[in-house]
């Protein structure tokens, strides 16, 4: 499980956010969800210690991470962050052999251990095809299944995704969050994700929390967050909730504009 606390940041003046609370169980996907500069970017920050809340605490299973060695965390944490393949000269099968380095020596090389992880990662993420390929050369969808299977190389029982399925296509979309949904289901990992389309964390998150100028504006089960009477005033929009092939979508229009009663004439 990874905890927040009572977590804060501003940059500069400008408060970001402002006494957050959130827990994320083993085995769920917890969306962070909100409209932009909500600060659920700034929060996942926050959780895998890239920023450093003045305020709170966050603990991974119980222990505060301020207080872990920085290998220690990287062995428990893995992280997926927006990320373009760049000028990488590096194959798919060595950037994920990067999710071993917490696991090595100062000096160590990696050894057949590794490379089997790296393997079962990779096919695990059905991308074990791609092993000889440059990363910088891969699609989208492509390099957002390596770089998850790097996180799974890295053993982690915490996984933090940032957008995973930001600038992807509908397919791509789905079956990046699915493969997600499957790691915390299926291997009992604590998952929690950003993300921005709302139907996507309707169906693929086990919980939400809802952001909003920086504070919580609700969280718990989807079911009961991801509703119109908390959806509305947070993002200034009608929303309707339906059902259709088992599984809730959230349709969306204008509020009706709001008018100015006027004085009665004299």
């Amino acid at each position: 499980m990874i905890e927040g606390h009572d977590l804060s940041f501003s940059y500069g003046d400008a408060a970001v956010l402002r006494a957050v609370d959130l827990a994320a169980p083993h085995g769920r996907v917890l969306g962070l969800v909100g409209p932009n500069g909500s600060g659920k970017t700034t929060l996942l920050r926050l959780l895998h210690g890239a920023l450093s809340s003045p305020t709170g605490e966050v603990r991974l299973d119980g222990d505060r991470v301020a207080g872990l060695p920085v290998r220690e965390v990287a062995r428990r944490l893995a992280v997926v962050v927006q990320e373009s393949g760049g000028e990488t000269s590096m194959t798919v099968a060595e950037t994920v052999l990067l999710g071993r380095t917490p696991h090595l020596g100062t000096f160590a090389r990696t050894g057949p251990g590794d490379h089997r992880a790296a393997h079962r990662a990779l096919e695990r993420v059905g991308a074990l095809h791609l092993a000889a390929r440059g990363f910088a050369g891969l699609s989208g969808g492509e390099r957002q299944r390596v770089l998850i299977a790097r996180a799974l190389t890295q053993e982690a029982t915490h996984l933090l995704l940032d957008e995973p399925t930001n600038h992807l296509d509908i397919r791509y979309q789905h079956e990046v969050l699915g493969l997600v949904a499957g790691l915390a289901h299926d291997l009992h990992r604590t998952v929690v994700v950003v993300l921005h389309d709302l139907n996507l964390a309707a169906r693929y998150c086990d919980d939400a929390v809802v952001l909003a100028g920086g504070a919580v504006a609700a969280s718990g089960p989807v079911d009961e967050v991801l509703v119109p009477g908390v959806l509305e005033p947070v993002y200034g929009i009608g929303v309707e909730r339906v059902g259709a092939g088992g599984q809730a979508h959230l349709l969306f229009h204008p509020l009706p504009a709001r008018t100015t009663a006027k004085e009665p004439t004299r």
